[in-house]
């Protein structure tokens, strides 16, 4: 389990959690709101399946206390870049801090790991929340494009 301890506004704990036997289908059937489905898929179970068949991609269920409120996904580039992806809040659950929960705690995580990597994401740009979250966050774009997707990062803080 990756927890930071960061609670989200309903001040519910957000865990990160791997996908198993017990909690597979609820992170399957995580579904956004319909007007996000232009960036992310109908149902979170495209990127257990992807998650599945690659060996970039790790899938995480995302947990507000004891609930599966949505999924996550990270990777390690060949150079060695963090990468998150395949970010989905249930709809339901949207509003609440839940995202920004997510990417806080993986976020950081990831830069442990090792910390002379930065941490990259990318999202569409014409998704103006993912945006002005990720930037909220330390995300700076890139101006490298993945796919029709911008690239932002997270640069390791430097050490004194």
């Amino acid at each position: 389990m990756i927890d930071s301890g960061i609670l989200d506004r309903a001040g519910r704990r957000v865990t990160l959690r791997p996908v198993d036997d017990d909690n597979w289908r609820a992170v399957a059937d995580v579904a956004p709101r319909d007007d996000q489905r232009a960036w992310v898929p109908a149902l979170a179970a495209r990127y257990l399946l992807l998650t599945m068949r690659s060996d970039v991609w790790n899938s995480l269920a995302v947990y507000a206390d004891e609930t599966v409120v949505g999924h996550v996904m990270w990777g390690v580039d060949d150079d060695g870049s963090r990468w998150i992806g395949g970010m989905v809040v249930d709809a339901a659950e949207q509003d609440r801090g839940v995202g920004r929960a997510t990417v806080r705690t993986l976020a950081a995580w990831l830069a442990a790991q090792d910390g002379g990597h930065p941490v990259r994401l990318s999202y569409h740009p014409d998704n103006a929340s993912a945006a002005r979250l990720y930037t909220s966050l330390g995300f700076t774009p890139t101006g490298a494009m993945e796919d029709d997707e911008l690239v932002a990062e997270l640069r390791p803080a430097a050490s004194a």
